[in-house]
Formats: structure tokens, sequence, C-alpha cells
């Protein structure tokens, strides 16, 4: 028979992991919704700042693209200070990034700001993925991971309907303006609501000896790769599909507010359809049929969403599909290396991702204007996500040559 303040005291527990997880969320949304202005204040920027469609892509970009350099010592930052500190410096971070874009002038204010935003939010990602697997790495851990990357489209949706009908009443710098405010409350937040695991120093969320190896077996190498080139094509195809499909839908003659909430929609279906995959791939024990069938499913249907009639169908199909396949990537590498060398191979996994979100953005605006055919990121979005399935066959393949990673 349990006894009552033992059952007690895990009953607490569990609510404190849940509580701990809403801070986590909501604090990972403003990411979402900080890197998602630009897209959404596009029709606004390009005759403020007279800009291409590439350059347009640059400033999206840009937000994710010091993860390419900051993504690998990342992980060392938060063991050497703790993970709730450099969560706050990066949220500092995003908050003078956000104010320095409100307030440019040109291009390369704007660049700047979004830079200084990027380093900010790379952290704080890197960070949060972290303090999840403090809170729950005892059990369902898969259920909190799914719920912490809903997170971020969740942002991403709430900036696409809410940021262009604000900078179409006002101006878009009180738009971006938003961003900000946005990153201050996650910053109150975190600071006031989150604390650490009461076994911090077991789970490594807090402080302790820095301990950050780059030397790996080179098979280890191989599955990090392919598994970060997966994972980058996977969400390069969803954000150029989310910053590029407001401006296509417009051409199809959706008025702003219309183009911005039919890809706000499927955004909002993603945050549902991706913790419901992870949980259906646990009850089929099929994720690699699961993976191969969403992505393939979904380039279909982006395809579809660029020529076909209805687009808003197609896209919003597409979010629905979008939910098979993250849950089942996120657990890869925990699965097939080991312990002491999982830490370096996140890092590598997450310098790809970040360097595939820069770059992908800039490739659809530069498509877009050798093309002239809105539809050209769309269609460039498909592509990307086939290569997908791609990246992962290679994983493997790696995977099952022996037993797991050394």
């Amino acid at each position: 028979m349990s006894h009552p303040i033992a059952t007690t005291e895990r009953r607490d527990a569990t609510s404190a992991r849940w509580a701990m997880l809403g801070v986590i969320f909501l604090t990972r949304a403003s990411l979402g919704f900080q890197f998602q202005s630009i897209a959404a204040l596009t029709p606004f920027l390009v005759p403020a700042f007279a800009l291409t469609y590439a350059e347009v892509g640059l400033l999206m970009g840009l937000f994710m693209l010091p993860g390419v350099v900051i993504a690998l010592p990342g992980g060392l930052l938060g063991q050497r200070f703790g993970s709730l500190r450099v969560v706050v410096a990066g949220l500092l971070s995003m908050v003078v990034g956000g104010t320095v874009v409100s307030y440019a002038g040109g291009l390369h204010t704007a660049a700047l700001g979004r830079a200084v935003g990027g380093v900010g939010g790379v952290l704080v990602n890197i960070m949060l993925a972290r303090m999840v697997a403090g809170w729950f790495r005892e059990r369902e851990l898969q259920t909190a991971m799914g719920l912490m990357l809903s997170a971020w489209p969740f942002g991403m949706a709430l900036a696409l309907m809410i940021l262009g009908p604000v900078a179409d009443a006002t101006s878009w710098r009180l738009a971006e303006y938003l961003t900000v405010a946005a990153a201050g409350l996650a910053l109150g937040l975190i600071v006031l609501a989150y604390r650490e695991p009461a076994a911090h120093s077991a789970t490594g969320t807090g402080p302790e000896p820095a301990r950050f190896r780059l030397g790996m077996p080179g098979r280890v190498w191989a599955l990090a790769v392919s598994a970060g080139a997966g994972w980058a094509f996977l969400n390069a195809s969803v954000i150029v599909v989310a910053s590029f499909a407001p401006s296509f839908l417009m051409t199809r003659g959706a008025s702003l507010g219309q183009a911005g909430a039919i890809t706000g929609v499927a955004l909002w279906i993603s945050i549902l359809s991706v913790p419901l995959g992870g949980l259906v791939a646990d009850r089929l024990k099929r994720p690699r049929l699961l993976l191969i069938v969403g992505c393939v499913a979904t380039a279909a249907t982006i395809a579809c969403a660029a020529g076909a009639p209805g687009p808003a169908f197609w896209l919003v199909a597409s979010g629905i599909l979008l939910g098979m396949p993250p849950g089942i990537m996120m657990a890869l590498l925990p699965r097939a290396v080991r312990p002491e060398h999982l830490a370096t191979a996140l890092g590598v996994f997450y310098a790809l991702f970040y360097l595939g979100m820069a770059v992908s953005q800039t490739a659809a605006g530069a498509l877009r204007d050798l093309t002239g055919d809105a539809a050209t990121p769309l269609l460039f979005a498909s592509v990307l996500m086939v290569l997908t399935v791609v990246a992962i066959a290679m994983f493997w393949r790696l995977e099952d040559r022996s037993a797991p990673a050394e």
C-alpha cells in the first residue's frame, strides 16, 4: 500500500513537471513569434526598404544563421552556467534584436537586429530542449518533447494572424515591436515561474563543470550528419511554406488577412498533429513507414498547393500530414548514439538544422526572383520534404549496419 505522503509528493512532482513544461512552451512560442515576423510583414517591408525577395529571405534566415556557429558550443554554455541563466541571456538578446529591427531605417540595420535576436533565439531553443529533458527524463519524455516542438508553430501562427492586421491598422514598426513585448513577457515568466528539477545536478539542467568533446567515432559523426540533414530539410520545407505561402495566396486573390489566416490555420493544425504523430508512432510501432508516408504525402500536398486548384485546402492538408515525422525524427539520435557522445552529436544535429533554415529561405527568395512566380518557393519546399526521406534513409542504413553507435 502506498504511503499517503509519498503519493502526495509524487502528485506534486508531476504537477510541477507539467507546470514547468507550460512555462517552457510559452517561452519557445515567443521564438516562433519573433522569427515569423518578417514573413508576416513582408508586404510592408518590401516597399518600405525597397527589398528584393532574396533580401526578404535573407532577413528571415538571419534569425537562424547564428545557430550554425553557436549550436555546437551552446551545450557547453548550459553546462557551465546552467540552462536558466543562458535562457535569460538569450531572451535579453531577442529583446535587443527585435528593438533594433523595429527602429531600422534600411536593410543593413534590420539585418543586424535579426542576427542579434537570432543569437538569443538559438541559445533559448537549445536550452529549452535541455530543460524538458531534465524534467521528463524518467518518463513521458517523447510526449513532452512533442508538446515543446509544437510551441514553435504556435508562435509562428500567432505572428501570421496578428502582425499583418496590426501593421495594416497602424504601422509595421509597431507590429514588430510586439515581438519585443513577447520576448519580454517570456523573460519575466521564466525568471519568476521557472525552477530547476530538484535533482538538477543529476538531470544536467543546472550548472556543472564544462564537458564538451568534439571527438566522436566516424560512424557517430555520419549518424549525426544524416539525422541533422534530414531535420534541416524537413524544417526548412515547413519554414519556406510558412514564409512564402501568404504572398503566394495573395497572387491567387486572397487578401492580406485571408492569406495570413489560411497559412496560420495550417500551422495551428500542425500544433496538434505533431504530438499526435508521435503518439501514433508509439502505438503502431512502425516509425519508419510512418516517417516515409508522412514526408512523401506532405511533399505532395505542398506541390498541389502550388499548382492545383484550391491551394487553401492543400495547405491545410499539409499541416495535418506534417504531424507524423517530427516526433520520430527527434528520437533517432538518442536511440542510436551512446550517452557520452550524445551532446556532441546533438550539437552537429542542430548546427545543420540552423544552416538549412538560414540558407533555404534565402534560396527560396532567390528562386522567386529568378522565376518571377510566387509558386516557386512552394515547389522548392516540396523538394526539400522529399530530401528529408533521402537523408533519413541514409541514417537508417548506417544504423542497421551494426549495434547502437559506439
